[in-house]
């Protein structure tokens, strides 16, 4: 967007002199720009009928890159003020050294918004907010008698974004966030479970605080506590398994996402690495990263480069047709950049990071995909993992799994995790559900430091020859 008038910030720093020193610190590089941030954030936690935690915090700061080849100088400061960016300039300017850099095209500007610019916050009383929290206890109490714990978090923010270029584009983005997350935990017979649910995105608080939405998500987290007091030990050793639709599109994001990031493809310790055009994945797999849905958690009006963001095509057909790019990246691989230069803050250069990634349905009906499976594990619900970019082997966690025999779903497992790598599992996916959906709005992806809010998603899948791992034999 460029329409608003340039306001860093109701600073001393105007327009004419920060341009001036961005293009005294550019001159002769490839690329750079100004990045100014304002952001403000609030979270309450309430933890067995009491709050916990009550946070307010607000920041504003500003980033200085200037970029020669494959070299990025960097500063950032909390103090918006001319001497401050002065100094800026002179340590980003350590990069450009003497120059001799073509000055990138400019990214084009856009009007579209994708989500409100209203400030979440202000959607209800800080007194209200703790109403709703004690409210969701006390329901969460009388729905069953084996609940022994309630756990649940209100959090809310606005950033507001300002890029200057040095050619003179400036582009503004006022980006907000909420999310509410509950979690139960269940006694029964000297056994205890938990369930969390939850769910967010780039909009008011107003629709996670309405009753219906809260009170949905407190049934759900405690029907997964319930179905994990009866779960038997998960079974361990190679088997196929179903993937259901929305959340577990997270083994997606971490075993193939970030192998299709520009930089590690670029200095190709990917495992993804020169294959562009080749079949990678099973026919009918199509994955894409769109940071273009309105009010979901991972999407960007801009990136924090300044580039419209896009929604890319990254595998269509099992074929890899696309990497996700930043400016610089994409300059040194020849190519565009996509719209997913993204940094935490301020103080953080950027890179490439996805936004929303997910898998396109296919032509399957969920129902049968199960009835398929003979003997395997139906894995619903994802908790924390590992992958390793380099071979994209992955490790992952089930918080709600099931075991299959002859396509019917039988008993609950605990403690089941999946085990492979992203390059093998994309061509052993073998049926494709008709079901896409997106996960609630509760994505955080982190990549050296930095952490971004992310989306991701899927239909139901059957992958075949994992190595579940678990505590039966």
């Amino acid at each position: 967007m460029t329409d608003a008038p340039f306001r860093p910030f109701e600073t001393l720093l105007d327009e004419a002199t920060a341009l001036g020193i961005l293009r005294q610190a550019t001159a002769g590089a490839d690329d750079g720009e100004l990045f100014l941030e304002r952001r403000r954030s609030e979270s309450i936690v309430l933890d067995d009928g009491r709050i916990k935690n009550a946070s307010y915090d607000a920041s504003e700061g500003f980033g200085l890159r200037a970029i020669r080849g494959e070299v990025a100088g960097y500063a950032h400061s909390t103090e918006i003020s001319e001497q401050a960016l002065r100094r800026a300039a002179q340590t980003a300017r350590i990069a450009v050294g003497d120059g001799g850099g073509t000055l990138s095209d400019s990214p084009k500007g856009t009007n579209i918004k994708l989500y409100t610019d209203a400030d979440p916050m202000a959607d209800a009383t800080f007194a209200g907010k703790i109403d709703v929290l004690k409210d969701l206890d006390a329901y969460a109490r009388s729905l069953d008698p084996r609940v022994i714990q309630v756990s649940a978090s209100i959090s809310a923010g606005l950033q507001e974004v300002e890029i200057l270029r040095p050619e003179g584009l400036r582009l503004t983005d006022i980006r907000p966030m909420a999310r509410l997350n509950v979690s139960v935990i269940v006694q029964q017979h000297g056994r205890r479970e938990q369930g969390s649910s939850g769910g967010g995105g780039r909009h008011g608080l107003a629709r996670l605080l309405d009753p219906a939405f809260w009170q949905a998500e407190i049934r759900e987290a405690l029907r997964i506590a319930l179905v994990n007091l009866d779960a038997v030990a998960a079974p361990a050793g190679m088997m196929d398994v179903v993937l259901g639709p929305g959340w577990p599109g997270i083994l997606l994001h971490e075993a193939i996402g970030h192998g299709l990031e520009g930089d590690f493809n670029r200095k190709k310790t990917s495992a993804f690495a020169g294959l562009m055009g080749q079949q990678i994945a099973a026919k009918g797999v199509t994955v894409l990263d769109d940071g273009t849905i309105p009010d979901r958690r991972g999407s960007i009006s801009v990136d924090d480069e300044g580039t419209p963001s896009a929604r890319n095509v990254l595998i269509e057909d099992g074929v890899l047709v696309g990497y996700i790019q930043d400016r610089q990246n994409a300059r040194l691989m020849g190519v565009a950049p996509t719209g997913n230069g993204r940094r935490e803050s301020y103080a953080h250069i950027p890179m490439p990071r996805m936004t929303n990634t997910y898998m396109l349905a296919g032509p399957d009906k969920p129902a049968d995909i199960v009835a398929s499976l003979k003997d395997g594990i139906y894995a619903v619900g994802f908790g924390g993992g590992q992958v390793d970019i380099t071979n994209g082997k992955f490790v992952f966690s089930c918080t709600e799994a099931y075991r299959v025999r002859n396509g019917v779903v039988g008993e609950a497992v605990k403690g089941a995790t999946l085990i492979g790598d992203g390059a093998t599992s994309l061509k052993q996916i073998r049926a494709i559900g008709n079901d896409l959906e997106l996960d609630p709005g509760i994505g955080n992806c982190g990549k050296n430091g930095q952490w971004v809010p992310v989306g991701v998603g899927q239909p139901t899948l059957l992958i075949g020859g994992l190595t579940v791992g678990g505590s039966q034999t």
